[in-house]
């Protein structure tokens, strides 16, 4: 009768378990079917949205797509397939890789992909030409040797600065040229053919490419570096006033979960931490591109590196500022209220100047004189003012309330826990073994709860002796309006590389009438995210 129940029971857990597993596999197929459902709208959405925030990403397609089918050409046709041969994916492969969102990094890998290969095909052949003539036993070793001196030579080339940062891509590809008609002419004797069709046909590639990158729709990286600069001061200026309303205004809590590609404070910023790799290659590209208006052939873009390093040192006092708005310990609102006008008046003000450094950016003139007016230092007097004011909040009491206030805690710690200890008694203890085991099982289970009365009691010891300072509701408020005020301070050195890059570049001269726009527009595409990465050298 036993062994019919047990037998019941594993049958029944058994038909639940398959019945679990089955209910799983139909809510995941379930699942997968709405996913596949809503995957077309969900395309459709980020395929809008991408061509919507920068409409030249869709022309750039349509030039790769119309350059891969010039090329393509070489293929199809039978007179050209015939005239060039095999070779002809040379041409297709020079496009895939040289041809790139601006006309400056289409101009530099081009040009270093044509010179990398032209110079590697004339050393190729006097290598050949002197190994022909030490001899037949000699020209493996001949040829051997070669390779190596050169590729060793080459690759340590790769470390100087100047080489790497202009002409990296065309020692690869020299490197690359050398070896395949140096060794390939140990075994094949029309070599010359080879390299003649290879160099051909990446000609007509780069070809391809520079006249779809020049003519068709150019995209200019100067501009992009230009416009890059607008959309950071730009940034910076929503952060400011963003993190300053919110300190005031918003929750500030730092339980407060808020993702950070969701925060508009974070993206205000990110450009600009985010730009220093960028910034170099935007100005390296910006230097290979030709005159191509009226402004460039005054363009620094070394200066426009110089104006990106300074508006990071920027962003990093308004990373601290919206690091202040996720502290533990936060200045009551009653407190914070009290200096509200003089805090926004002034990053109001800190973010004029920062659009108006902007906007003299996108126009091409120079700053206003009077860009740090005279309301930003009326709301610098202001908030010293304010300040001043309270002085019992900065300055603290004569009365010993936090120390007391810790004393009692940790007075209230000591009760609790002493209870805790002495929870079991020696009365308690019987002669048997059952109740020896059990005496043994409390006293470990009290160790347990002991431990873990004191891992959750120390950090709220901790916080209410920080929390019981003196200055604890001033030091908060403290840290924030120094930061803020570091700001104003940095602001001079902002203005400085701007106006400089001014002087250097000859914008026009500020006029009174021109209009300045002290309002935040819609940020604008950043300009970075249409630079790929380029993979491998072929």
């Amino acid at each position: 009768m036993v062994l019919k129940f047990h037998a019941g029971l594993e049958m029944a857990m058994a038909g639940n378990e398959n019945g679990r597993i089955t209910g799983d596999w139909k809510k995941r197929v379930h699942v997968f079917g709405e996913k596949l459902k809503r995957f077309p709208s969900l395309a459709w959405r980020t395929m809008w949205k991408v061509g919507r925030e920068d409409p030249r990403r869709v022309i750039h397609a349509l030039k790769v797509g119309l350059s891969l089918t010039l090329v393509s050409v070489l293929y199809l046709v039978e007179p050209l397939y015939k005239g060039i041969g095999k070779n002809a994916i040379w041409a297709v492969m020079t496009v895939v890789v040289v041809l790139e969102f601006t006309a400056g990094a289409t101009l530099c890998k081009g040009l270093n992909r044509g010179l990398g290969t032209l110079l590697a095909g004339l050393l190729a052949f006097l290598i050949e030409f002197i190994a022909k003539a030490t001899g037949n036993v000699f020209r493996a070793i001949s040829i051997g040797a070669a390779v190596f001196l050169i590729g060793a030579a080459a690759t340590y080339m790769r470390f100087f600065p100047y080489i790497k940062k202009n002409y990296d891509y065309g020692v690869v590809i020299f490197l690359l040229t050398f070896n395949l008609i140096t060794v390939s002419s140990y075994r094949v004797d029309n070599v010359l053919a080879i390299a003649h069709d290879r160099f051909l046909t990446i000609a007509i590639g780069c070809g391809i490419c520079l006249l779809m990158s020049l003519l068709i729709f150019p995209n200019w990286s100067g501009e992009d570096l230009h416009n890059s600069m607008v959309f950071k001061l730009e940034g910076l200026a929503n952060s400011i006033e963003a993190c300053v309303n919110e300190y005031f205004y918003g929750e500030t809590e730092a339980s407060e979960d808020i993702k950070s590609s969701e925060d508009p404070i974070y993206k205000g910023y990110k450009a600009v931490l985010d730009s220093k790799s960028t910034d170099e290659t935007l100005a390296l590209h910006s230097s290979w591109e030709p005159r191509h208006s009226r402004y460039c052939h005054k363009f620094p873009w070394q200066q426009y590196v110089k104006v990106g390093t300074v508006l990071r040192q920027f962003g990093y006092t308004v990373v601290a500022l919206h690091g202040c708005l996720r502290t533990e310990i936060q200045t009551p609102r009653s407190v914070r209220a009290m200096f509200k006008d003089p805090c926004i008046r002034l990053a109001s003000e800190v973010s004029k100047v920062l659009i108006e450094l902007a906007n003299s950016i996108r126009n091409r003139r120079h700053c206003s004189p009077e860009i740090l007016s005279d309301h930003l230092h009326e709301a610098l007097q202001d908030l010293n003012t304010a300040i001043k004011s309270q002085p019992r909040l900065f300055l603290g009491s004569k009365d010993n309330q936090a120390k007391n206030m810790f004393a009692i805690a940790a007075a209230q710690a000591g009760q609790k826990m002493h209870k805790k200890s002495s929870g079991v008694s020696l009365s308690s203890v019987k002669t048997d073994s059952s109740a020896l085991l059990e005496w043994k099982t409390k006293r470990v289970s009290a160790e347990q709860s002991k431990e873990a009365e004191r891992k959750v009691l120390r950090p709220q010891l901790s916080k209410i002796a920080i929390t019981s300072l003196e200055f604890s509701e001033a030091l908060p408020f403290a840290a924030f309006a120094s930061l803020l005020v570091e700001t104003v301070a940095k602001l001079d050195f902002v203005i400085e590389e701007v106006e400089e890059l001014g002087r250097l570049a000859s914008f026009k001269e500020y006029r009174p009438e021109d209009e300045i726009v002290v309002s935040v527009e819609k940020p604008r595409v950043d300009v970075t995210q249409n630079h790929l990465p380029s993979h491998g050298v072929e």
